[in-house]
Order: C-alpha cells, then structure tokens, then sequence
C-alpha cells in the first residue's frame, strides 16, 4: 500500500490512516497527515493540498529553518502552529560511518521525549481538539514528526509493529530527499551513510526504551504529557472510525 501523497516537490506526505487501532476500529482515511516541510508546496502541489481540505497544520522545525525554507503559505482556512519540539539540535549529516544509526537516533528521540513535552503535550491537544483534517510536520518528515507520529498511533491504539512499519515508509522518499538536498548543498554531500534513512531499528528502539523507562508509551504520554483518559477518547473520537452498531 502506498500512504504517500503524490506531490511534486513534497516527498513524504502520507496519509495515517487505515491501521487497525482500539476497539476494532479502524485510523479513517484523509483525516491525519505527516509530512516533511510544507514550505515547498507552491503551483499544482498547493492545488493538491488545498484539496485535502486540511485545516490544522502543527510545524515542528526550529524557527531558523522556518526562516531559511519557508512555512505553509497562509490561508484562510488553515490554522498554522509552530511547536519545535527538538530544543537540542544535533547535525547528522556530519556522523562518521561509524554511528549507528538504530541506537543513535533512538537516544535523540528521547532526548526530544524529554524536552520536548509541553510543545508534544500542545499538539496533542491540537489534534484532539480540531475539527477538519490535520497535518504535522518537520524537515523531511522522518525523525520529529516520527516520534508524534508513534505517539498518535499508540494512543489510539494502533500495534507497535504498525508504528515502527509506518515510521520506515520514510525510506521510500528518501531518495527523492536526499537529491533535494544536494540541489540544495552541492557543496556539502552528507558524511553519514545513515543521513536520511528511516531503518525501523530506530522506531524499535526507541519505543523499547520509552517502555522501559516508563513502563509502556502509553505510561509516558499520562506521566509525562498529562494526556488523560479525556484526551485519549477526544483523539480516537476524531480519527477512528465510528465503531460497528452491535447488530
């Protein structure tokens, strides 16, 4: 199945739904999105969002690549909110071969579980509590949106095979990324052999040691987050599929 959204010069804007999740239900379709940097959609590609009918966009990029790349163009029926939620930037292009990519990226992303829980905690709330579809959002769609990615998922319900699967499907518009990069940086080939690449090692890992420290993802997102049993039956109200009327 492909969930990629065929856009231009987006890469890796994908639709969350169709998971299996709580009760028998089901993620619906066209009602969740993640995607990397909304600030290229220009032409046929912003007819094709428009479409969508998106109105909730949650940026999670620091507010200097904000700066140099642009943000989603406004609209009147769009609510934009810029929640960066990695206070900690670290450069991978950079990494020496040597660098696991799994165990690596695995300890920055809790770094950002850490760090980052008002803003995570904000956007939760957000896609709790809009109406209409939403999209979140980063550079290339892979690490930052990832983890709010597994967040949602999971508390909808969603089995942590579909998550770490879901957040691999990077790998499919890494190519495409990457070239975007080096059009952009000719100059500057990424050291790392693992820049760009979504292994589900990363996802495995991480998700592993969130449990570990906190008893379950789930335990994390109420100890942590302060998501409570509201938040939790708002956000599968909004995304799921109504379940089956008992026959």
């Amino acid at each position: 199945m492909n969930r990629h959204i065929p856009f231009e010069r987006v890469h890796n804007f994908r639709d969350l739904g169709g998971y299996s999740a709580a009760d028998g239900r089901t993620v619906r379709w066209g009602r969740l999105y993640r995607a990397d940097s909304l600030g290229k959609l220009r032409g046929a590609d912003w007819e094709l969002f428009l479409g969508l009918g998106v109105r909730t966009v949650i940026d999670l990029r620091y507010p200097w690549e904000i700066e140099a790349k642009g943000r989603v163009p406004e609209h009147p029926s769009l609510a934009y909110h810029h929640l960066s939620i990695e206070p900690r930037p670290y450069d991978q292009a950079a990494l020496g071969p040597e660098v696991d990519p799994g165990p690596y990226l695995a300890e920055r992303y809790l770094e950002v579980a850490h760090d980052g829980v008002d803003e995570l905690r904000r956007a939760l709330r957000l896609l709790a509590g809009r109406d209409g579809p939403a999209v979140f959002h980063c550079a290339s769609g892979k690490d930052r949106t990832g983890l709010l990615a597994a967040l949602v998922l999971t508390l909808l319900g969603v089995a942590e095979r579909d998550v770490v699967d879901d957040f691999a499907l990077t790998g499919r518009a890494t190519g495409r990324l990457l070239a975007d990069r080096r059009a952009d940086r000719p100059a500057g080939e990424p050291v790392w052999p693992g820049y760009g690449q979504a292994p589900a090692a990363v996802m495995s890992l991480f998700l592993g040691a969130l449990a570990r420290e906190h008893g379950s993802v789930h335990d994390y997102a109420t100890g942590s987050l302060g998501v409570d049993d509201a938040l939790v039956s708002a956000l599968r109200d909004r995304l799921l599929e109504p379940a089956a009327a008992p026959v």
